[in-house]
């Protein structure tokens, strides 16, 4: 009696459910219309910057170039629109930006991690209420302030603004710092190593992949600002590799393959850099998830 009772329940839970399957199929379904409509503005852009001011006028949007080997279009973008200045100017607005953003953030981090004061958890909280404010109810009182530091129209005021460590930065380097046992600070302590040093030689070596991820994040931020470089530094000589875009389309307004061609210019360098350096975006925001 046990067998014959226990042989439909085997059966029941062998059965395959329908309800998963469709859930399956309408997921897989989602995923690939969100690449088709990701890639597509991609593929016009990149199937335009290949073909000559005829070609573009005569064919669709889609339809790829009859010659890849047509490089005029990016000669012309990379020469005539002072793209390796814009390179030369985020390069330096991006190395004082990311030098100041870790080390500012892992002092914090540090701070609010191993240290016990008052207000400790106000202090987070402001973190996160200042990071909620939008940006643009604060410019007039900030392009003061840029302005009486006689920042304004020099590199200085891009680096300061971006220098300001975000919650999301704090919040990567948190994670990562309450991974690290408070038995090796007690250890470098009793050897007769202060705080500094602790911080210096132990900790912030010990925060390599955060720093990574940080890094990747508000690089690529950095590099595709166009309003905070447009504002405070208007002269051509200080374009970034965003606004010297924007001023390139100027002249060559009516000439979209030669546009296309220099947005594939500044598209390239971010694409190359998430692809290599995916793995380590994803493991440092989801470290702490799952403690």
């Amino acid at each position: 009696m046990s067998a014959t009772v226990t042989r439909p329940r085997e059966i029941v839970k062998a059965r395959p459910r329908i309800g998963s399957g469709i859930a399956g199929t309408v997921k897989y379904v989602s995923l690939v219309l969100a690449t088709f409509v990701a890639l597509v503005p991609l593929v016009v852009v990149l199937f335009a910057s290949f073909k000559t001011k005829e070609e573009y006028a005569t064919t669709g949007s889609l339809a790829p170039p009859s010659n890849w080997l047509e490089f005029g279009n990016f000669i012309t973008a990379f020469t005539r629109g002072n793209m390796l200045l814009g390179f030369w100017n985020t390069t330096i607005i991006l190395v004082f930006s990311l030098a100041g953003t870790i080390l500012i953030g892992t002092m914090a981090a540090y701070a609010i991690d191993r240290f016990q004061f008052r207000f400790k958890a106000l202090v987070v909280g402001l973190f996160l209420v200042a990071s909620l404010v939008p940006g643009v109810t604060t410019q007039v009182a900030t392009f003061q302030i840029v302005n009486a530091l006689e920042l304004f129209n020099t590199h200085g005021a891009a680096i300061i603004l971006f220098m300001g460590t975000d919650i999301i930065a704090i919040y990567i380097f948190l994670q990562f710092m309450q991974s690290i046992p408070r038995s090796i600070d007690e250890a470098a302590m009793i050897d007769g190593a202060n705080r500094w040093t602790i911080y210096w030689r132990l900790i912030l070596p010990l925060l390599s992949p955060a720093i990574v991820t940080v890094c990747i994040i508000k690089g690529i931020a950095i590099y595709n600002e166009f309003y905070l470089p447009y504002l405070y530094m208007p002269s051509p000589k200080l374009g970034v590799i965003s606004t010297s875009l924007f001023r390139f389309t100027g002249p060559f307004g009516a000439q979209w393959e030669v546009i296309a061609a220099g947005t594939m210019i500044v598209i390239l360098p971010t694409l190359v850099i998430f692809l290599l350096l995916q793995r380590y975006i994803y493991s440092g925001i989801t470290s702490g998830a799952t403690k």
